[in-house]
């Protein structure tokens, strides 16, 4: 520490006055460029308490930085142009994910800008030196709903094991399930996804700040994403059990959430306290011995804050160009029937939910006594909230009245002489079962995947060609113990060409 503290304050503030205005300067430049994708993350923030604690995560990494001044404050700072490369590649990919519509991999893209203007105008050394307060930057960016179905299925899963350790019996329908007189599912706030955020933000943030050992902050981390995933399930192993033995009287309302939150919070107590055992804090951390350098001219500063500030341009730039222009005329989408197949008046009142398409045909069909519902969502110059792949499209909402979804997942059907994936639906109404079959036809051929799918029309939009396609989907009444994915079959292979010679008309192909 000595090394440190023989840098006078004078020429400390002179060595870094210059290359401190101008990182200050690249981030307010980055954030008014990339203000859509920074808000975006701040409007997730808002609307979802999962995220809430994103409005901390700057404050919090600022303070880190400030903390750990002494750590890179007597480090060299040398401009480093190779960061301008990893510049490079990270705004691509935040082009590809503007043009496919993909936030989540732009948020990244946006927090590696600022973490690379670092890098770049500052020097490798001293980005490794805030290497921690940098990277928790990262938590800003609201990410894991695409864990949500896995964490249902799991919360649901241990529930219904630990029941059946108490002898009560129990009956599981997917993430449904049904105790004597009571019925109980899983929806995604049960899901635990927030409670995990939560935990590991805050383990990473304990660790950091009580151990000095990489393995044990490490370790401890990794615990902050196991242990809240079996505590979200004990959690609702118990409040099942209390609402079961109090006669549905206790723990359905706002106590529900609150008997939640009051166990999630004397569970990361037990946590933090049991990591109070292997604490490293009290030992300040050493900071490296100070090799300034020889000061460098502010125009070496300048020229690589320039080529910083150019390279950030680029790319929204480009993004606009491609969001300007116009969106083709389209033609109302007609599937006539084929191989036997004639419509018929409607015979469900479910309708999917897929979001704002271009053109959607819906009808009903009927053959040999079998009825299927077909439904055609055309998408084409894809933009934010009209899309065929996002969350926003789905077969029912969680909490719907009258359907519940027990259970969906991909399978390969043959349908004719070609052999994919379909994603297969089970609803259930009061008074009917429904077989759902779903694909994504994207240029002439189904993608089931959906960062495939993502992937392929971002490359197709940002090269200038019509990112268009069609969410299909197909349904069948499913009762009797019948063989319903052999109607699905028949009607798929017997309705294709139709439906392929609809979109290629809408399409222009």
């Amino acid at each position: 520490m000595s090394h440190v503290l023989s840098l006078t304050p004078e020429t400390t503030l002179a060595r870094w006055r210059t290359p401190l205005l101008m990182v200050a300067l690249l981030w307010l430049g980055l954030f008014a460029l990339y203000w859509p994708t920074f808000m975006s993350m701040v409007d997730i923030w808002d609307r979802s308490e999962t995220y809430t604690h994103g409005f901390l995560i700057f404050p919090i990494a600022f303070w880190l930085l400030w903390r750990n001044r002494a750590l890179a404050v007597g480090l060299p700072i040398v401009p480093d142009w190779r960061a301008l490369l990893l510049m490079l590649l990270t705004g691509a990919g935040w082009v590809l994910a503007q043009a496919g519509g993909v936030l989540v991999v732009s948020q990244y893209a946006f927090v590696t800008l600022l973490l690379l203007a670092v890098w770049a105008v500052l020097g490798w050394r001293v980005l490794w030196a805030l290497f921690f307060p940098l990277m928790f930057l990262y938590f800003s960016v609201p990410v894991g709903e695409v864990l949500i179905p896995k964490l249902m299925a799991f919360t649901a899963s241990f529930t219904v094991g630990a029941i059946k350790l108490t002898g009560l019996p129990v009956y599981q329908e997917g993430t449904f399930f049904y105790l004597p007189g009571s019925k109980w599912s899983v929806v995604e706030g049960c899901s635990g996804l927030r409670y995990l955020i939560s935990a590991f933000t805050l383990s990473c943030l304990y660790a950091y700040l009580t151990y000095r050992t990489p393995w044990r902050r490490v370790a401890f981390a990794a615990a902050g994403l196991v242990v809240p995933v079996f505590a979200n399930g004990l959690r609702a192993f118990m409040i099942v059990m209390i609402a079961y033995l109090s006669d549905m009287k206790l723990a359905l309302g706002i106590d529900h959430y609150i008997y939640g939150w009051v166990f999630f919070g004397f569970v990361m107590l037990i946590l933090f306290w049991i990591g109070t055992f292997w604490r490293e804090d009290l030992q300040e951390e050493e900071a490296p011995a100070a090799h300034p350098g020889p000061a460098l001219p502010p125009t070496r500063y300048l020229a690589i804050a320039v080529a910083v500030a150019m390279m950030g341009f680029l790319w929204p730039a480009y993004v606009r160009h491609l969001d300007d222009r116009p969106a083709p005329d389209t033609s109302p989408l007609a599937v006539m029937p084929q191989g036997g197949w004639q419509v018929v008046a409607p015979f469900t009142n479910w309708i999917p939910h897929w979001e704002k398409p271009s053109q959607q045909w819906r009808a009903y069909y009927l053959k040999d006594g079998h009825k299927v519902m077909l439904e055609i969502n055309y998408y084409a110059t894809q933009r934010q909230g009209s899309e065929i792949i996002t969350t926003g499209n789905y077969f029912i909402h969680q909490k719907d009245p009258v359907w519940a979804n027990v259970g969906q997942h991909l399978e390969t059907e043959r349908i004719g002489a070609r052999t994919d994936q379909v994603l297969v639906g089970h609803l259930h109404s009061a008074d009917q079962h429904l077989l759902v079959w779903q694909w994504n036809d994207i240029d002439g051929r189904r993608v089931m995947n959906d960062y495939e799918a993502k992937l392929i029309l971002a490359w197709k939009k940002v090269r200038g060609r019509a990112d268009d396609g069609a969410a299909v989907i197909i349904a069948t009444p499913c009762q009797d113990n019948k063989d319903c994915s052999a109607v699905l079959r028949d009607f798929a292979h017997a309705m294709t060409p139709a439906i392929r010679a609809a979109m290629a008309r809408e399409g222009g192909r």
